[in-house]
């Protein structure tokens, strides 16, 4: 039965796209990406504003829990760096200690002595250098180990800025929105309050279609104008007037010429009057 069911179904679909193919041919595909655009625009149009502002703050609320998510990383971040600081800070103070020992025994292994004394107890040339060796090499280990501790933290402190200020205008965006959609939501009582006692169906009168066929007109002439200016603006003007040399050069040797001074001033004068 189902398979019966689905074979009658691509037959019919078959049937279908062979009749297009013979009445529209090639602009089959065309009339199909039309007319889905058509009914998508149609099924759009007819959902009322009410609901898109409804769907507009389910949408703002929907935020919500990614912030408090967000909010608890920050939180848990913040706390790994503090205990962070706190394990470079014991790291350091560790460090240094062991720099002072390292630093007693390289000076005391750098005398001639045969034995060494330290507290209660006597050690040997060789093993005073033998833990020198060690106390130097444990400290080269603690050394790259707080760079690496350091690094993590700055890597830290940064991600973490990174995220409180995404949380920052994440907060400022839907303080936005949620005025944005509080206007809107007024606008759209203003434009009821406005209608009521107004409203009167035509809808399926000669009048009211010839109506819509004139704003539809006037719309597509509208935007024929519109495309027309945009198209101008990219047409070259036609050069009519030509750069007379002459008159090119003369305004380069104006521009360039000297300010004739005071003195020189009274002698043109001067030679004018003679004239």
């Amino acid at each position: 039965m189902i398979f019966k069911m689905v074979k009658l179904g691509l037959l019919t679909v078959a049937g279908v796209a062979l009749v297009g193919g013979v009445v529209f041919g090639r602009e089959l595909c065309s009339y199909v990406s039309s007319s889905a655009r058509s009914v998508r625009h149609a099924v759009k149009d007819a959902v009322p504003v009410d609901f898109e502002l409804r769907r507009a703050r389910d949408l703002v609320d929907d935020i919500v829990p990614e912030m408090q998510a967000n909010v608890r990383l920050i939180a848990q971040q913040e706390v790994e760096i503090e205990r962070l600081h706190r394990d470079i800070a014991d790291s350091r103070k560790n460090i240094d200690a062991e720099r002072v020992k390292v630093v007693k025994l390289r000076d005391a292994l750098a005398t001639q002595n045969a034995s060494f004394t330290f507290g209660r107890f006597n050690y040997t040339r060789d093993q005073l250098k033998e833990d020198l060796a060690r106390r130097f090499d444990t400290l080269k280990e603690a050394e790259v180990v707080l760079g690496g501790k350091e690094r993590l933290l700055s890597n830290r402190e940064r991600s973490l800025a990174a995220a409180v200020q995404t949380l920052e205008r994440t907060r400022q965006q839907k303080a936005l929105l949620e005025s944005q959609i509080a206007a809107l939501d007024g606008q759209n009582q203003l434009v009821k309050a406005a209608a009521v006692g107004s409203q009167f169906e035509i809808d399926n009168s000669k009048l009211a279609q010839t109506e819509r066929l004139i704003s539809e007109i006037k719309k597509q002439l509208d935007v024929a104008e519109r495309v027309l200016a945009h198209e101008a603006r990219f047409v070259e003007p036609i050069q009519v007037d030509t750069v007379s040399e002459k008159d090119l050069l003369s305004q380069i040797d104006e521009h360039f010429a000297p300010e004739p001074s005071s003195s020189d001033d009274g002698q043109v004068a001067k030679a004018e009057a003679q004239r």
